[in-house]
């Protein structure tokens, strides 16, 4: 360990060598000739969805007459029947037929023991397939979505930008605020051993499934 340590330090003072001692971070200009817009804006959609669905997602598309249809259907297949909810999740999202926890302060071991957890988000990416949430509207608090098995995200259309950069612009108001942590999500929660054997569900949900309400005739 001290010797990757040191060579790690090495390879640091090697790469500050030419700074002056002087010098702060504020006098260094930093470059921002990168692509800060998504040059194929209409593609940005379909593009999310391939991305997410490399990711071992399940991605569906439907309109907002047929999400709670969707939710109902999904949430069956699986045997789901206690769900759990943000508060302000729209009433038009929760089918019949499911126990529908609203987290009031629920519990660690509540939680814990519900079968899946329905949110919003923040926004998604296309050029990375990442959903984003920032404890906004329809989402919750962050443990919502880390501690039950399933999760099942709702995104709208006009949610998803093209690249990140664009991402970043949109959530400037929240990374200034602490009562609002962040949350990316690129994929199912996931992690590999030394042998590169994939194990899900370590971090967070085992299973995601995404929705992308679409416009009308979308």
């Amino acid at each position: 360990m001290s010797t990757t340590r040191e060579a790690i330090l090495h390879k640091i003072r090697a790469a500050l060598a030419d700074v002056p001692q002087d010098e702060t971070a504020v006098e260094v200009a930093v470059d921002r000739s990168y692509l800060t817009s998504d040059p194929e804006p209409e593609h940005r959609v379909d593009r999310f969805i391939e991305r997410v669905s490399e990711y071992r997602a399940k991605v569906h598309r439907v309109t907002a007459d047929t999400l709670a249809e969707t939710i109902a259907r999904l949430c069956a297949s699986r045997g789901i029947r206690k769900l759990v909810l943000p508060p302000d999740i729209p009433a038009s999202w929760i089918p019949d037929g499911l126990t529908p926890m609203v987290d009031h302060g629920l519990t660690d071991d509540q939680l814990n023991e519900s079968d899946g957890v329905l949110t919003g988000c923040a926004l998604g990416i296309a050029q990375t397939g990442t959903i984003i949430l920032d404890r906004g509207e329809h989402q919750g608090r962050r443990a919502l979505t880390l501690l039950p098995d399933y999760h099942l995200c709702v995104i709208r259309e006009d949610q998803i930008v093209g690249i990140v950069p664009e991402a970043v612009r949109a959530l400037q108001e929240s990374a200034g605020r602490s009562d609002r942590p962040m949350t990316w999500i690129s994929g199912p929660s996931a992690t590999s051993d030394i042998e590169l054997n994939r194990v899900e569900g370590v971090h967070g949900p085992r299973t995601l499934e995404v929705l992308v309400v679409m416009k009308q005739g979308g």
